[in-house]
């Protein structure tokens, strides 16, 4: 199975200019690794090269030691001269040669041709500071008869009975086999790097398509699945490197099915509560058009399922609304105590309805968190506290603080609650009262403290000095503080 990008099926489809794993593998290995045969190849021709030319320029030292062993020095004082009494035979290895052509020429004491190609251009040059023979001779390029030629220049001394000089030997060869021998070593090179290429090519192709292999498999797996199955994936034998998009995909696939069961149960849950209130609706509806009941009864019965089924809507609204954001974890520093505060003054006229003592506490605390759920969290335990006081009670809510956590407790002068109905009060329409409420209050606040990283928990207060009796509720909620801060000095 391919992992090549498919063809581009449409104008949205980005996936079309996507270069595929294999080629990415081929590419970045295959290339570098031509780049560096073809810079190699250039290094090694050089090199054979300038072996070829020193072995070729130590023939034409030779040839030239060879001239020089034939001269002599003739004459005494100033009127010594330079001869040379060279055999026919030792002259016919510069005059026949099928494939290039030596030229010689040997120049006296007195700048005099004594033997050779008289117009052979003459030697301009120095001899180099630290050669690598023990003779002194030079080598150069030049160009003779319309060639271009190799020279070797040997500076001979020549000592006779009646004196001695400084001989001047020339060597020049045309470029024939110096040229066949490059043109042959440069065939073999290439030759040579080509067969590696190929062989370095076939390997990483033979190693990428088997290192891509588990990729190709494991898309086969998921492609294969069926469209609701959202287990892990379970691939014990993935290579190493596999492992971290392995275990992201299932925290993916893990997120998903939670929200889908989440999305389930809502839909579940909606179908189930508004059930029951609307067939109580229709009931007084059709109660009130028989004249069962007086209208203004029938009036405020219904009024009163209206209020109940809007809580309830709200309400499950508010749950799947905190699922959405929690997803969507984009918390920024918001102001606990100034949230607090503006949910007690929007209840204010609840609280004067029951008469209640309110009092409240607050020290600065930011936490991370949005707006929206810490109004909800409020709002949900302020109303819950104010429903279940006695008319004329207290109602005290307090936010204190350490260096890591703040606490909100929110009591009220309630009856408190039972252990039992403590267990399953953070369950979804788990209400302490059916006909006061929707059972989602203390659901939405548990899911609220866990989606900030904190804790919520219910405690009976008791009456100090009298054992086992009850003087209220606390609810308190813990949640973590922004990285410690002075605040109170802000």
């Amino acid at each position: 199975m391919s992992l090549e990008a498919p063809p581009q099926t449409g104008k949205g489809d980005g996936r079309a200019g996507a270069l595929s794993l294999r080629r990415y593998l081929l590419a970045g290995i295959l290339l570098p690794v031509a780049v560096f045969l073809m810079v190699n190849t250039v290094l090694l021709y050089r090199s054979a090269l300038d072996a070829a030319d020193t072995a070729y320029d130590r023939t034409l030292l030779a040839s030239a030691k060879t001239l020089a062993e034939l001269l002599e020095a003739t004459g005494t004082g100033d009127a010594v001269r330079l001869k040379a009494t060279v055999a026919y035979s030792a002259l016919e290895a510069f005059e026949a040669d099928n494939r290039s052509r030596i030229f010689y020429k040997v120049t006296g004491f007195q700048g005099e041709t004594v033997l050779g190609f008289e117009d052979l251009p003459a030697w301009r040059g120095k001899l180099p500071e630290q050669g690598i023979y023990a003779a002194l001779v030079d080598f150069y390029d030049d160009h003779y008869l319309g060639d271009e030629v190799r020279v070797a220049v040997l500076l001979q001394p020549v000592v006779g009975p009646g004196g001695f000089g400084m001989a001047r030997i020339q060597v020049a060869e045309t470029l024939e086999l110096r040229q066949t021998l490059a043109r042959e070593i440069l065939v073999d090179t290439l030759w040579h790097q080509a067969v590696l290429i190929a062989v370095i090519g076939l390997v990483v192709i033979v190693v990428v398509q088997r290192a891509t292999r588990p990729v190709r498999a494991l898309s086969a797996r998921l492609t294969a699945r069926p469209e609701s199955d959202l287990t892990p994936i379970k691939a014990p034998d993935a290579p190493r490197e596999l492992r971290p998009l392995i275990d992201a995909t299932n925290q993916v696939m893990l997120r998903l099915q939670h929200l889908l069961e989440h999305q389930k149960r809502f839909v579940r849950d909606a179908s189930h509560q508004l059930r029951t209130p609307l067939a109580v609706l229709k009931i007084q509806v059709q109660s009130a058009l028989r004249g069962d009941i007086a209208p203004r009864e029938a009036l405020l019965e219904i009024n009163e399922t209206v209020d109940r089924a809007t809580l309830l809507a709200n309400q499950m609204l508010a749950l799947a609304k905190v699922e959405q954001l929690r997803q969507q974890a984009h918390l920024q520093p918001a102001d606990m105590t100034a949230t607090l505060r503006a949910v007690a003054l929007d209840l204010a006229p609840l609280i004067a309805e029951k008469e209640l003592e309110f009092d409240i506490e607050t020290v600065p605390a930011m936490v991370n968190a949005h707006e929206w759920m810490l109004g909800e969290l409020c709002r949900n335990l302020l109303h819950n506290a104010i429903k279940n006081s006695d008319t004329g009670g207290a109602l005290t809510v307090r936010i204190v603080t350490d260096t890591r956590y703040l606490a909100l407790t929110v009591s009220d002068s309630g009856p408190g609650i039972s252990a039992e109905l403590a267990t399953r009060l953070f369950q979804p329409f788990s209400a302490g009262n059916v006909r006061h409420g929707s059972g989602l209050g203390l659901a939405i606040c548990r899911e609220i403290t866990v989606a900030l990283g904190g804790s919520i928990s219910l405690d009976n207060r008791m009456h100090p000095g009298q054992a086992g009796r009850v003087a209220g509720l606390d609810a308190t909620v813990r949640l973590p503080l922004i990285a410690v801060k002075d605040e109170n000095s802000a």
